[in-house]
C-alpha cells in the first residue's frame, strides 16, 4: 500500500485556485502563483509534484457546449478491439467536435470500451461526425446516447472550508 503524505496548506491553496475558471490572461500561471503567494516556478513545481504524488489526477476544461453554440451533444459508446484501443482513441481525440475521449471497463451485456462526447448543431450532424470517426478508425458504429437534460455541469471542489 502506498504511503499517504499530508497535503500542505500551500497545496490546498493551489488546489483551490486550480478549481476555479482558468484566467484568460497572457500569463495565467503568473496570476495564479501571485494569488497563491509563490513564484511561478514554485507554483508549477508544486502542481507537477502533486501530480507525481497522485494528489491531483488531471486538469481539464469543462465545455459548456450550449454557451459556445452547440445545440446537440451525444455520448458515443464504441466497441473497439483492446489491442487497437489506444490508436483509435488517439485518432478520435483529434476531432475538434470531440470534447472527451476515454476508455471504460466493459460489463456483461455492455461490450463498449471507448466513449467519446461529440458536439454539433443537430443530431444529424453528431451522427455524421460519428460515421466519419468510424470510417477514419475502422471502428464499428457506436451506440449513441443523446443528452436529454443536463443536471450538473460542475466538478468536485476540494478544500473549500
Amino acid at each position: 500500500m502506498a504511503e499517504q503524505t499530508a497535503i500542505s496548506e500551500l497545496d490546498k491553496r493551489i488546489i483551490r485556485i486550480l478549481q476555479r475558471d482558468f484566467p484568460l490572461v497572457a500569463e495565467p500561471y503568473k496570476q495564479m502563483a501571485e494569488e497563491a503567494g509563490v513564484s511561478v516556478d514554485d507554483f508549477v513545481a508544486r502542481v507537477q509534484a502533486m501530480r507525481e504524488e497522485k494528489k491531483i489526477r488531471k486538469m481539464g476544461a469543462v465545455l459548456r457546449h450550449r454557451e459556445v453554440g452547440f445545440k446537440a451533444n451525444v455520448l458515443a459508446a464504441w466497441e473497439v478491439p483492446a489491442e487497437r484501443l489506444d490508436a483509435i482513441a488517439r485518432e478520435m481525440a483529434k476531432c475538434p467536435r470531440v470534447s472527451h475521449c476515454y476508455d471504460r471497463t466493459t460489463a456483461p451485456g455492455w461490450p463498449y470500451n471507448l466513449y467519446t462526447m461529440i458536439h454539433g448543431q443537430s443530431r444529424k450532424e453528431c451522427e455524421a461526425i460519428a460515421v466519419d470517426l468510424a470510417e477514419k478508425t475502422g471502428a464499428s458504429k457506436p451506440v449513441m446516447l443523446y443528452t436529454k437534460k443536463e443536471w450538473k455541469k460542475t466538478s468536485m471542489r476540494y478544500f473549500m472550508e
